[in-house]
């Protein structure tokens, strides 16, 4: 899988029912490589740390395959990489053969995925769109969040190189689907709990909103 763009932002002020607040989120691409660092990507703007960077979420991915759909539906939006928010996009992503757990070298760097991505109302600040929050979660186009295992530099042109998999693992899309169920199987929920390599933070969401 070939990186085509790594992609940065600096902090953007944007005003949200008429209060300003900084995001990250606007990120653009960037000619030099970029370095996965353990809990976020050196010189990236990460302005909430409550629900970004961190160990499970130091980098995130996302695959120009999935632009095309989305440019169907915003035809007027001028699409660049970084649209997503994603620090690394990729030629092709796949998210329901991509598990929880893989380990791919990329550039100077190993990564293991965590978690899928969760849209938050900044997408809809970039798409000019609130409705597009619930449409990502409808699609089993979520991008990857990864932790770094080996930090290194990251460049375009490089590629993303599978060298671990657990086929007994779950899918990114079976556990971002899995999150917005509402009524999910136990069986489910209790392999993702299992899983040692899905993000804490998922484990304990459905652990606490299912009551298991």
């Amino acid at each position: 899988m070939k990186i085509l763009s790594v992609n940065i932002s600096k902090p953007t002020s944007v005003i949200v029912k008429g209060k300003e607040i900084k995001t990250g989120y606007f990120k653009n691409p960037v000619e030099q490589a970029i370095y996965l660092g353990k809990t976020d990507v050196t010189n990236d703007s990460v302005i909430d740390r409550v629900h970004h960077g961190g160990l499970d979420k130091a980098c995130y991915l996302y695959g120009y395959n999935h632009y095309k759909f989305w440019k169907t539906k915003y035809p007027n939006l001028e699409f660049d990489f970084g649209m997503f928010g994603e620090n690394i996009t990729v030629e092709n992503l796949d998210e329901t053969r991509i598990k929880i757990g893989d380990i791919f070298k990329v550039g100077d760097a190993k990564i293991q995925v965590s978690q899928p991505r969760q849209p938050c109302y900044k997408m809809g600040l970039k798409f000019k769109d609130p409705k597009i929050v619930n449409t990502f979660r409808s699609t089993t186009y979520s991008g990857i969040y990864v932790r770094v295992l080996t930090e290194g530099f990251v460049k375009k042109g490089d590629t993303l190189d599978l060298i671990e998999k657990d086929e007994n693992a779950q899918t990114v899309s079976e556990i971002f689907k899995l999150i917005y169920s509402t009524k999910p199987e136990n069986a489910d929920l209790e392999k993702a709990i299992s899983n040692p390599f899905l993000a804490d933070h998922i484990k304990e969401k459905f652990t606490n909103k299912f009551k298991l």
